[in-house]
Parts: structure tokens; sequence; C-alpha cells
């Protein structure tokens, strides 16, 4: 394995018409593309999630694999996905890890960097 094998790339969307800021309801989109970088097949077994929210609110998700996939990703390829969360503030952040397995059987942490779920103009 080499010091970086996978790649992970986000891109955040507030979703405005399902968003309600008068009760603290905040919808955010998020897409994932995960890019297996290494010369080895990789499948992707679980995630880990830290969500922190404007109150210092943390919240940690773990669960198996991503939407209901557990993704192999063979040298060179990548795996797209989006999800969605909803939350009590306006600004947001999440990072977390990839629990991901080689063919051979080695385990290892892919890291998700931390990125920012807000509603347009509020950060500058």
């Amino acid at each position: 394995m080499s010091d970086n094998p996978i790649k992970i790339a986000v891109k955040t969307a507030y979703i405005e018409q399902q968003s309600d800021p008068q009760a603290k309801r905040y919808v955010f989109a998020y897409t994932i593309t995960i890019t297996n970088q290494s010369n080895i097949a990789v499948r992707l077994r679980k995630r880990h999630w830290v969500i922190t929210d404007s109150n210092y609110h943390v919240q940690e998700i773990r669960g198996e694999g991503v939407v209901g996939k557990q993704p192999r990703l063979l040298p060179g390829t990548q795996f797209q996905y989006t999800s969605g969360a909803v939350l009590k503030t306006s600004v947001n952040t999440m990072h977390g890890e990839y629990e991901m397995v080689t063919d051979q059987g080695e385990a290892f942490s892919a890291p998700i960097e931390r990125f920012t779920l807000s509603i347009p103009r509020t950060l500058h």
C-alpha cells in the first residue's frame, strides 16, 4: 500500500427547497468521489463520520458501506455516490474515514478531510 492509495473528493450543496430555517432544519447533499490510486483492488467496508454543527454539537455515525453498498474499486477506478444530512444549524463540518480492505485481506483506513456544509453566503 502506498502512503495515500485512496483519494477522496467532496462536493456539497444546500437543498433549500427541503430546508426550513425557522424550524432549524437545514438539508445538505454531498457527493463523494473515491479513487483507487493503488495497484491493487480494494473494497470499502465501513464508514465513520464526525459531524459538528455551529453550536459545537458533535454527532458520530458509523455503518457498513455507503448508500447500501460496499463497492470494490479496481486499480485506477472511481466510485461516486451522493448522500445527505439534515442538520440544525446553517454552518457545519464533516470529516471521517472509510475502512478499506485489499483483496489480500489487508485492512486500512482512508481519511476523509474536513469539509463544510453551509448555506450560501454564510461563509466568506
